[in-house]
């Protein structure tokens, strides 16, 4: 009878292990995220708890008016969405910036041109007025780097970096300088696929406006009456000599007796422009980290 009783109290042990082992829970850990601002987006999943190894996958997504711009805290990088194992708790921040990509302070007024037919905006983004004279510095305007948004980087006096965009937005508004060993381009890798059409990745344009081709641009030299900068200022678009920005050092050049516009095309490596001095107007090819003058055409 004491063996049979000894074997029956080591068997409920036994069972009584088993069945701790079978019960035991998996850890579990807290995800908790911030949208920052609040108004600047959502994240999605918004938080929770989740097993030990559970793949998340963690997508911030911007409210209109805003862009995704990095995570923050227990994640460092612009990635989205990103995955994450939950092997511990985790906060992260999804940081947000109003969208910039559109130049959104230059009043919209149109103006015709009755021998092409083609709608344009009146004055250079950036400029306060219709120009009133081919060196009215008030109808200037911004110089933009070709391909980049209204970041900031186009205004006259912004500063300038030597560092690269590796992205198509570089989060700030600096003028990127360049050289040969980037193709003169303030991109590295180069993308040629960013100011063209009205919904152009970068199209700084106001809505329903965007850069003109380049065949668009010669079928308005050649509709002047002079082809040179006075036919330039005398046409319906009143373009002013504004000048451009090197790109090897941000300073200035020909402000007062040049013209250098952008068109949306490219060639190669290069960019296409509309360019007029005293003696001639005409189309040419340019590196696309020099900045220039935006007139943007109604689609």
């Amino acid at each position: 009878m004491i063996r049979i009783f000894s074997f029956s109290i080591i068997g409920l042990l036994m069972l009584a292990t088993a069945f701790s082992c079978s019960t035991e829970s998996t850890p579990a850990y807290t995800l908790t995220t911030t949208a920052n601002p609040a108004e600047g987006g959502e994240i999605v999943p918004d938080g929770g708890t989740f097993d030990e190894g559970e793949a998340v996958s963690l997508q911030a997504i911007p409210a209109g008016g805003w862009i995704f711009s990095r995570w923050e805290q227990d994640l460092s990088t612009s990635s989205n969405p990103m995955n994450i194992t939950m092997n511990r708790d985790y906060t992260v921040v999804a940081v947000f910036e109003p969208d910039r990509t559109r130049d959104t302070e230059t009043q919209v007024v149109d103006v015709t041109n009755p021998e092409t037919g083609r709608v344009w905006m009146d004055r250079n983004l950036g400029a306060s007025r219709a120009a009133t004279s081919m060196d009215d510095e008030e109808a200037y305007g911004d110089l933009y780097q070709w391909g980049r948004a209204a970041d900031g980087h186009e205004k006259r006096n912004s500063v300038t970096t030597s560092t690269l965009s590796s992205g198509d937005q570089p989060r700030h508004g600096d003028f990127i300088t360049s050289s040969s060993g980037a193709n003169f381009d303030w991109r590295s890798p180069q993308n040629i696929n960013l100011w063209q059409g009205v919904n152009g990745v970068n199209n700084p344009c106001p809505d329903g406006y965007r850069l003109p081709t380049e065949a668009e641009w010669e079928a308005e030299r050649q509709s002047w009456s002079n082809n040179n900068r006075v036919g330039a200022f005398e046409s319906p678009l009143k373009l002013p000599v504004a000048g451009y920005r090197r790109l090897s050092s941000g300073s200035l050049f020909g402000v007062g007796s040049f013209g250098y516009y952008w068109s949306g095309s490219v060639s190669g490596a290069y960019s296409r422009y509309l360019n007029f001095d005293s003696n001639v107007a005409r189309m040419l090819s340019s590196r696309r980290a020099k900045g220039r003058s935006v007139r943007c055409l109604k689609d």
